[in-house]
């Protein structure tokens, strides 16, 4: 098993940055990725960005490209999601998300972090 702590968000006013941090504890040996989504009350869970554990590849939405900027520190099994020019529509809970790799044929397991709640005003 996996464990996610969160760290970061708050509240900002539009045009602000917010930065969040997730550190994986537990059998991290089997990630695949890191990564973030966010949900807003009564909408599904959405990808935000992620990046692979080993050769740091990573992934957008196209609502954030050019805002956020994900990074990875895989020695500390931390991962990093700058988000720069925040806009009201950004404002969600953000939930830290891990996978491991595939195994033959059957996907790996999925974690997810407690959430953190990011507020933007405009």
């Amino acid at each position: 098993q996996v464990q996610l702590v969160e760290s970061g968000g708050g509240s900002v006013q539009s045009g602000g940055s917010l930065s969040l941090s997730c550190v994986a504890s537990g059998r991290t040996i089997h990630l695949y990725s890191m990564g973030w989504y966010r949900q807003t009350p009564g909408e599904q869970r959405d990808l935000v960005a992620s990046i692979t554990t080993n050769w740091g590849t990573s992934k957008y939405s196209d609502s954030v490209k050019g805002r956020f900027t994900i990074s990875i520190n895989a020695a500390k099994n931390t991962v990093t999601l700058q988000m720069d020019n925040l806009k009201p529509e950004d404002a969600a809970v953000y939930y830290c998300h891990a996978k491991d790799w595939n195994h033959h044929e059957i996907p790996g397991n999925e974690y997810w972090g407690q959430g953190t709640q990011v507020n933007v005003s405009s």
